[in-house]
């Protein structure tokens, strides 16, 4: 009787699997274990000695003294340029100073030599006028246009600013005209006292010493106001030759006279009329007169 064959035995562990990556046992060391154990050992005492790094308030501090000093550089850099740049900024400034100097010098001298020729212009003029024995037509002639000097019984009429030139009335109807300020003189209010003297019988007029002619212009050039391109400040005077009491009744009474009465009453423009008994107009500078002869030729049919 044969006997069974004999069986291995059996084991009542279980085999443990094999990794799928136990060839790459290498890689897996280094994966495993980066840091060197003695690298690993000496961070381990470095940090129970406390001494792990630098301190936070330490970087704080380091920081901050490198964000001062780099900002006192900044300012030592800017103060040396400023050393540097000033004296060119002075000398470019004061050579505008001496051109400005110099070129209102030079203005200053051909002002003067126009006033100079302009007078000696207007005195040759004059002496033309009277140049065939005085007659009374070049008398009037002269007078008319402003060449020559007139005196005699008049009005003096003043028209300032309001003593407070930023306010005056409500504002409505000169703002509604331009107006900005509603308290100061503007050129149109003058323009209507000049055209009511005319109209009134004026026979020669000034403001603050400038003969007004039939070719002159009152005009604005900002908050001034211009008669014949030069510049007067208020208060403005207004002298006008002619029969003093009727050419102040007329005036007033016109609408011209009217229209300033309404803005001393709206607007707190202050003006005053007075009638002189002698008054002194001084003559127009370089007025160039010219005098009409009527023809004689017969005309030809």
């Amino acid at each position: 009787m044969c006997g069974m064959p004999q069986q291995p035995p059996v084991r009542s562990t279980p085999t443990r699997p094999s990794r799928p990556d136990a060839s790459m046992s290498l890689l897996n060391n280094v994966m495993d274990h980066s840091l060197d154990d003695g690298y690993a050992e000496a961070a381990a005492r470095r940090k129970a000695a406390g001494t792990e790094g630098m301190p936070k308030t330490v970087r704080a501090r380091l920081g901050l003294a490198v964000g001062l000093v780099l900002a006192a550089l900044v300012v030592t850099v800017g103060a040396a340029q400023a050393r540097i740049s000033a004296p060119v900024v002075a000398k470019e400034r004061e050579e505008l100073i001496d051109r400005i100097q110099q070129e209102t010098t030079a203005a200053d001298e051909l002002e003067d030599s126009v006033d100079a020729l302009r007078d000696d212009v207007g005195a040759r003029q004059r002496k033309a006028l009277k140049a065939d024995g005085g007659s009374g037509g070049n008398d009037l002639v002269g007078i008319l246009s402003g060449a020559v000097e007139v005196h005699g019984p008049g009005v003096r009429l003043v028209v300032n600013d309001s003593k407070d030139a930023a306010q005056g009335g409500d504002g409505d109807p000169r703002e509604t005209s331009g107006f900005s300020d509603t308290g100061r003189v503007r050129d149109r209010d003058m323009q209507r006292v000049v055209n009511g003297l005319w109209a009134s019988g004026a026979e020669a007029v000034s403001i603050n010493g400038q003969r007004l002619t039939a070719l002159s212009a009152i005009r604005a050039a900002g908050d001034a106001i211009l008669v014949d391109n030069k510049p007067l400040a208020p208060p403005y005077t207004v002298l006008a030759v002619g029969d003093g009491q009727r050419l102040s009744t007329k005036f007033q009474n016109s609408p011209d006279g009217l229209y300033l009465h309404a803005l001393q009453e709206n607007f707190g423009i202050r003006t005053s009329i007075s009638v002189e008994g002698d008054l002194k107009v001084p003559a127009a500078p370089s007025v160039i007169v010219r005098t009409a002869q009527p023809s004689t030729e017969k005309g030809t049919s």
